[in-house]
């Protein structure tokens, strides 16, 4: 018999060889177009909506190709349609689908793509978060969403994404992709194995609930506790028990005092967000502006962190195994918040592909993992969009055909997965969407990078920091 350290040093080499056939395929692909996108562009720049913005000695030209119903709209509809799909139920949004797809089938340049991404994260997580509105928590007489969580992660999230926004316009687009590479097979690889962990854990608690149980051996053995806690032996596998679990309506399944102060947090950080684009960049005001969301953010989850440190308020989602949450990890969490908001700024992407994998390590179940942190990206996609509106970084009839794509996709897989896991009764497989979603956004997005990188160091072009002032 093969051993278990045999078997994933096999599937890790299959993985790496599968990445680097993969993404020298995606490079190649994203050369070609780039290929063809110069030649169109020396003769059809009339067919083209473009917008230049000159920085220093730099010039940055947005296409915007024109809308219109042909084989690259159908195609990057269907893409997209399945970027949202997948997303939504790994509570990742999809964003590493979404801006290979504009950029290489419908023809956007990379920061517009950024840009019209954030657009359809904002409609799938809008219609995501509908969704579970009313869907109650798999085992606890709880919302789905986790209320306390997203009121310590959503602040700073919110606040990364502003920052993110910023160094999107300064960093070179080489800058970005090593760091997206990087980041991202590092994330997926650790939410794979993640899923395998809870997969074989699923297994063993399915064999264990058709054969004697043995009370001494539970005591002793806490590897099913965290699947327990997704759906345990005598409860429905996502929806909780059949028949014990209370039926309460949308108005009582939602916490209004906690969703208040997001919506808050939301409103004065838009507020400030509009007031900057009224300001002259770089200029005293505007600076002003920038910085007075940090208190705003600091104050919201700092609160959170300081009721969960004295045990005024907990992580109810964990059920009977509360986190020890120590002044350090609390610190850790919002640090890691802004960072995942500083990623997804920059890149046009969801802080889901942070925050998601994070809430899985901390133990939550993987049905309220996807549910908050979508709910958390909600927030923070929304402002990036209104952000990249009043800089002018995406054509309005687009952004609007693809937000009600992502929309219904979002829709249509959160009903198809749930069925799934209602049937199979593994939510492990939320856990696998997450993965998948993360590696083949780290091979798309990763391949994209470094064919426009190989690209412009072959006409030799400037690939230096931009000035966000000019």
């Amino acid at each position: 018999m093969v051993s278990s350290k045999s078997y994933q040093r096999g599937s890790r080499f299959i993985c790496l060889v599968s990445l680097i056939v993969v993404a020298s395929l995606v490079t190649t692909l994203a050369e070609s177009s780039l290929q063809q996108e110069v030649r169109s562009n020396n003769g059809t720049l009339k067919q083209l909506d473009s917008r230049h913005v000159s920085n220093g000695g730099a010039s940055y030209k947005h296409v915007w190709p024109q809308i219109k119903l042909d084989w690259k709209i159908i195609v990057g509809s269907i893409i997209g349609f399945f970027g949202a799909a997948c997303g939504s139920v790994g509570g990742v949004g999809g964003g590493g689908i979404f801006v290979p797809m504009l950029a290489l089938v419908i023809g956007f340049d990379p920061k517009s793509s950024a840009a019209m991404s954030k657009c359809m994260i904002t409609g799938a997580a809008a219609a995501t978060v509908g969704y579970n509105l009313k869907k109650r928590h798999p085992t606890l007489e709880l919302p789905l969403i986790d209320y306390d969580l997203a009121l310590l992660f959503q602040p700073m999230l919110i606040l990364g994404i502003s920052i993110g926004v910023t160094l999107n316009v300064i960093f070179a687009d080489w800058m970005i992709t090593v760091l997206l590479i990087v980041l991202f097979i590092v994330i997926s690889s650790r939410a794979f194995y993640k899923g395998v962990n809870t997969w074989k854990k699923e297994t063993k608690l399915k064999q264990k609930s058709v054969e004697p149980s043995n009370s001494d051996d539970r005591d002793n053995n806490p590897i099913e506790e965290d699947v327990e806690r997704a759906h345990p032996p005598d409860q429905g596998p996502i929806g909780g028990a059949r028949t014990e679990k209370k039926k309460v309506s949308i108005i009582e399944n939602i916490y209004w005092k906690e969703l208040g102060v997001l919506i808050s947090v939301w409103l004065i950080i838009l507020g400030l967000q509009i007031g900057k684009g009224y300001c002259t960049t770089c200029s005293w005001k505007y600076w002003l502006l920038d910085i007075s969301q940090i208190p705003v953010a600091l104050c919201v989850s700092s609160y959170e962190a300081i009721n969960l440190y004295k045990g005024r308020r907990k992580i109810t989602s964990l059920g009977d195994k509360p986190l020890k949450l120590q002044p350090q990890k609390l610190v850790l969490y919002c640090a890691i918040g802004v960072f995942a908001g500083i990623v997804g700024g920059m890149l046009g992407l969801g802080g889901g592909f942070i925050l998601g994998p994070l809430f899985l390590e901390m133990g939550i179940p993987p049905q309220v993992s996807s549910a908050t942190a979508t709910f958390a990206m909600m927030f923070s996609a929304s402002i990036s969009v209104v952000e990249y509106y009043l800089r002018k970084r995406f054509p309005v009839p687009y952004a609007l055909y693809f937000f009600a794509v992502a929309t219904i996709a979002a829709l249509v897989g959160q009903h198809v997965v749930r069925k799934l896991i209602k049937v199979l009764g593994r939510a492990s497989l939320i856990i696998f969407f997450l993965a998948f979603t993360i590696f083949v956004s780290a091979i798309s997005l990763g391949g994209v990078g470094l064919a426009r990188m190989i690209h412009k160091v072959e006409r030799k072009e400037y690939m230096g920091f931009e000035s966000l002032c000019s």
